[in-house]
């Protein structure tokens, strides 16, 4: 498979990494013509100032990456974060409403978020590694509900989680697409085979920090 680079959003996320680190990750974004880069919101404002010029999406992660801030945290910190310069945001969705299922708070959540954005892309991390069958439908099916633009995987911070999985991305695919949203593959994607057995899943992003190995 050709253009990979095109579905790659280059990912750095670590609580430890350091500017020079992410000056490195808008670099090798430039070089290899990746979709986009997903930082942390402290940092949208460097990311802006080093992208410019370019087409390369900014992408942060609000809520992250519990999910379990108050939602009019959730809606302040996405507001910021378009402000300072966001293209898109991933958002965590809160998976203890999920298991609970507290649509009423999930859905609208999703909603408030989804306002927030005003007309950019909202990711919802639904954290498949926590979630069974019927639940990763059902949190589907409330990001529909909600508005938001894609449905995602993984923020890969569970503990011995897997990440993406074809099958769950697959699942994500078949409920989704019906109704406009796309997936966006994330956790555990460091090698080729495996950036293309999800784009062949149904995937129509990747979220990794390996996007330099794949593409080479």
């Amino acid at each position: 498979m050709e253009n990979l680079n095109t579905y790659i959003e280059h990912t750095l996320l670590k609580q430890d990494a350091t500017e020079s680190d992410l000056i490195k990750l808008f670099n090798e974004a430039k070089e290899h013509q990746f979709l986009g880069v997903c930082i942390n919101p402290c940092y949208v404002k460097l990311a802006k100032e080093n992208l410019k010029n370019t087409n390369i999406k900014i992408v942060t992660v609000i809520g992250f990456p519990l999910g379990a801030n108050t939602t009019e945290t959730k809606v302040f910190e996405t507001q910021k974060a378009i402000k300072d310069g966001a293209d898109e945001i991933d958002m965590v969705i809160n998976v203890t409403k999920l298991k609970d299922d507290d649509k009423d708070f999930v859905v609208n959540e999703i909603k408030n978020i989804k306002t927030a954005c005003e007309n950019h892309n909202l990711k919802v991390i639904i954290e498949t590694d926590l979630l069974n069958k019927d639940e990763i439908v059902k949190a589907c099916k409330y990001c529909i509900e909600g508005g938001a633009d894609f449905v995602k995987t993984s923020t890969g911070f569970v503990k011995n989680g897997v990440g993406a999985k074809a099958q769950d991305v697959k699942l994500m695919y078949e409920t989704v697409k019906d109704f406009g949203l796309k997936v966006k593959a994330s956790g555990g994607i460091r090698d080729k085979q495996t950036a293309i057995e999800m784009i062949k899943s149904g995937a129509s992003r990747l979220g990794t920090s390996s996007g330099v190995k794949i593409t080479e």
